[in-house]
């Protein structure tokens, strides 16, 4: 999930409720089948890069929405026998293979010798060796299995084999079919763009048209509501904000992601019911070129919202805009006032802020310095929950599968699979991310997540000690999860709150002082 993700909805105070959610129909292959299915392509094309300008693979396809296999067009400088167009009985097709791997060694798949797996000698056997393992995978249901076999050979250097398994994967993923066919479809696209180069190239592979900005803003609206990972962050980091500014009369609120603004519509009426009186609430919105598209204009929409909602509540407000990203951001762009109490808030924004391992400058921590040279009486933090920062290509791909295998199969839940927007609520708000894991490094890989012990550590570090969420935050989001599926689960663990899916852990929120 990158920034984008995070742009909100426009949601005024009636729209906060939650989804109808509708039960998972639809099946479109089952792990008991003993075949694969393969679907007719439409011409009705969704893509996540445009890879084949910088990689002639042994096929290059595009996305379908209504078939399980993307477009395949051969390329005639790849050996046949790294493709498979029939489409006839897996068995035939195993002993086909087998009958033309003369030798003792013929169902030893891993015999082979690795000279032979270089970019350009293309060994026959050794494709199709590489090809009957990957369809005797396929039958039990093991596409998952598949893909890591395929950033396996990546990984080690294997390419000829690498492009066999990518050749054949193309024919099983799918981005309307299940939640592994889908995220397969997209992780698939990472291997192929990191196959294809490296630095800026994988930049330009990663260029996709962009939708309209209402277009965005709806997908992200949708995701918005039928996940309640969004709304768990704002409303344990809110609660947080109210518990510590409960006493103080003048409020100023950093946001380094505002997006929308959407999360202070439910603070600032809060606020006004406070017993007293509200205090004067004076929010700075810090922002970039993503969020500003999205929203379909600067940071000066966000601040007449927000007035015109303050206004009506009988808040005094401020807006303040920093029309900057959070790593160029300087003491004197918050404009802090002696008077003020600060509140700074991080939600699902430090993770692409680079740290050491990618410039000496090491922005992440020097803006946990820089705030706490404000000393705010409160920090909250709202991350994801996984580790692909300094990790090397093959477990952060299978960090990668296993977080986003999780989320996908949230969103088959609540959002059916015939759903017209489904496809591109994931490719635009989730794909990019994906690829950019997968294939990108160095600065061009600015999904960079760490575990929360690892934030736990850089807050310390900056001086800042562990602010307890209460147990009032605590009872609020059980009651917003009473509306969610029942797979969703909710843990206090030290001081912090984790929002899972089943037995996977996706966010965490933690506050500090």
């Amino acid at each position: 999930m990158s920034n984008r993700l995070y742009n909100e909805p426009v949601l005024e105070a009636e729209a906060y409720c939650l989804p109808h959610f509708q039960t998972l129909e639809n099946q479109l292959w089952s792990n008991s089948r003993s075949q694969i299915t393969r679907h007719e392509a439409s011409h009705h094309q969704y893509c996540t890069l445009d890879s084949s300008k910088f990689y002639k693979s042994p096929s290059t396809f595009s996305f379908s929405p209504s078939g399980s296999s993307p477009t395949s067009q051969q390329d005639s400088s790849i050996s046949d026998s790294c493709i498979t167009d029939d489409v006839g009985d897996l068995n035939y097709k195993l002993k086909e293979i087998k009958s033309m791997m003369l030798g003792p060694d013929s169902d030893n798949t891993d015999s082979y010798d690795s000279n032979n797996l270089q970019r350009g000698t293309h060994s026959e056997i050794d494709c199709k060796r590489q090809k009957m393992g990957l369809m005797m995978m396929m039958p039990r249901g093991d596409l998952k299995q598949a893909l890591i076999a395929c950033a396996k050979a990546l990984s080690n250097g294997h390419l000829v084999t690498a492009e066999c398994l990518m050749a054949e994967l193309r024919m099983l993923v799918s981005v309307s079919g299940e939640p592994i066919q889908r995220l397969g479809a997209y992780m698939l696209e990472g291997l192929v763009a990191r196959l294809a180069s490296s630095g800026s190239s994988i930049c330009k592979a990663l260029r996709c048209k962009e939708p309209a900005s209402a277009e965005l803003l709806s997908y992200m609206h949708i995701l918005y509501e039928v996940c309640p990972y969004f709304k768990f962050g704002y409303m344990s980091a809110n609660g947080a904000i109210a518990e510590a500014m409960k006493d103080e009369d003048r409020v100023h609120i950093i946001d380094f992601q505002i997006a929308q603004g959407s999360q202070w519509i439910t603070l600032i009426q809060a606020f006004a019911a406070r017993p007293g009186g509200s205090p004067h609430i004076r929010i700075t919105g810090i922002d970039d070129s993503t969020s500003a598209y999205a929203r379909g204009g600067g940071l000066n929409i966000v601040g007449r919202r927000l007035s015109r909602l303050a206004k009506s509540c009988g808040v005094p407000f401020e807006f303040h805009a920093a029309a900057m990203s959070g790593c160029e951001v300087r003491p004197e762009n918050l404009g802090v006032r002696p008077d003020e109490a600060v509140a700074v808030n991080f939600a699902f924004v430090l993770h692409q802020v680079p740290d050491e391992s990618v410039s000496t400058q090491n922005h992440r921590d020097r803006l946990l310095r820089l705030v706490k040279s404000l000393s705010p009486k409160v920090v909250t933090l709202v991350e994801q929950e996984s580790n692909t920062n300094t990790s090397a290509f093959f477990p952060r791909f299978i960090e990668t599968l296993n977080y986003y295998s999780a989320m996908f199969e949230s969103i088959d839940v609540s959002l059916p699979r015939n759903h017209k927007e489904r496809i591109n609520v994931e490719q635009h708000c989730l794909a990019r991310d994906v690829v950019n894991i997968i294939a990108c490094e160095g600065s061009e890989r600015v999904e960079r997540h760490e575990l929360l012990g690892k934030w736990k550590s850089r807050f310390a570090m900056a001086g800042f000690t562990p602010y307890p969420l209460s147990s009032l935050v605590n009872a609020t989001i059980k009651r917003l999860l009473e509306s969610y599926c029942e797979k969703y689960k909710l843990e206090e663990r030290d001081g912090a709150l984790y929002l899972g899916w089943m037995n996977r852990v996706l966010v965490a929120s933690c506050a500090w002082r």
